[in-house]
């Protein structure tokens, strides 16, 4: 890691806390926090679209269940 700097602690009610520099701000609204030793890694949350989550799945490779569509009546939808 390049950037390095000298941070204190502080509580936040039970939690301690501690302030992130400017310099190492990260985007979004959500991280992911774990210990590595000791070590704490904090993470920005990567949001996926439903394209990049369908890519790491494994195929589907059951059978479909045979549907009688005449069971359910047609019904319109308002858009």
């Amino acid at each position: 890691m390049s950037a390095e700097r000298h941070v204190r602690f502080f509580r936040n009610g039970r939690n301690q806390a501690v302030r992130i520099p400017v310099e190492f701000e990260m985007p979004g609204e959500e991280a992911v926090m774990r210990k590595d030793g000791d070590r704490l890694v904090i993470e920005p949350v990567k949001k996926t679209d439903l394209l990049e989550w369908l890519a790491t799945i494994e195929p589907w490779d059951g059978d479909f269940p045979e549907l009688d569509i005449d069971e359910l009546p047609p019904r319109d939808i308002d858009l």
